[in-house]
């Protein structure tokens, strides 16, 4: 069975409602070791911590400010709610980052709401879990900004441009892929092959974005081996490998316990550097 884990799911969206425990079952019963499920909100981060410490050493979660909501962020309010997310046990900040397609929350309210949450992460000593979409050049000022005060964190989702990938990969970044890259539109081949084994990541971004063949359906953490199989196969690489890497690559990032990796090889021989 391919081992894998899952960088990035909303399993504290209502899309699952009830039906959380047993998609965690179903990812558990398809391979995987570790789920970081995202809380994009303070009431997202509340739900996320409530399902950790139900599959505790299983789930994991973080807690931010998606740019989506960008303008309703408070200083006030939401990096207290941020702190004590972490001093409960979330590994990551975010969902934060900056979305210029939808503009969903002022730019400026977007670029204000993610320096908050970068003060966070160096405060915390936290990685960033970033959503960029449409906003290369103020992304790429951003992570000079996280290199500087030695914040590492991971591009999530990523469709973006070769040149942003390698401007994040030069400061230590993670860059993670999604189901995307299995839609028939996906043609960036050349991208999937840029990122180095050991800053590699995979994620369902559940409920978003199932691969084929699930497409247009729902999507949950179990779908990731597909994502997997179609990012092994376009890097020539062994995909029980490539799984065991990038769950090492989640713990790495995230600070995940050792357990997660019980039974790991100690090498591969994996193709791509």
């Amino acid at each position: 069975m391919t081992v894998f884990s899952d960088s990035h799911v909303h399993l504290a969206d209502p899309a699952f409602a009830d039906e959380a425990d047993a998609v965690i079952q179903r990812a558990r019963a398809e391979g995987a070791r570790a789920l970081v499920c995202i809380g994009e909100s303070a009431a997202t981060a509340l739900r996320a911590r409530r399902l950790a410490e139900r599959h505790a050493g299983f789930v994991f979660f973080t807690a931010g400010v998606h740019p989506h909501d960008a303008a309703g962020w408070d200083d006030a309010t939401d990096a207290p709610a941020i702190r004590d997310a972490v001093a409960h046990g979330a590994v990551a900040v975010g969902e934060c980052g900056l979305d210029t397609h939808y503009d969903h929350s002022p730019r400026a309210q977007q670029r204000y709401a993610l320096d908050a949450q970068l003060a966070l992460a160096e405060e915390l000593h936290k990685p960033i879990v970033l959503h960029t979409r449409e906003a290369e050049a103020d992304t790429a000022e951003f992570l000079k900004r996280a290199d500087a005060v030695r914040v590492r964190g991971v591009l999530h989702c990523y469709t973006g441009s070769v040149t942003l990938a390698e401007a994040a990969l030069s400061v230590g970044w993670f860059v993670s892929f999604s189901g995307i890259i299995t839609f028939r539109s996906w043609t960036d081949e050349a991208l999937l092959r840029l990122v180095p084994n050991d800053r590699l990541l995979v994620e369902s971004d559940a409920p978003y974005l199932a691969p084929v063949p699930h497409r247009g359906k729902r999507n949950e953490s179990a779908f990731v081996r597909l994502t997997l199989a179609r990012l092994a196969d376009v890097r020539g690489q062994n995909v029980d490998e490539l799984g065991w890497q990038t769950l090492r690559n989640t713990k790495e990032l995230f600070d995940l316990p050792d357990a997660v990796l019980a039974a790991a090889p100690t090498s591969t021989s994996l193709t791509h550097s």
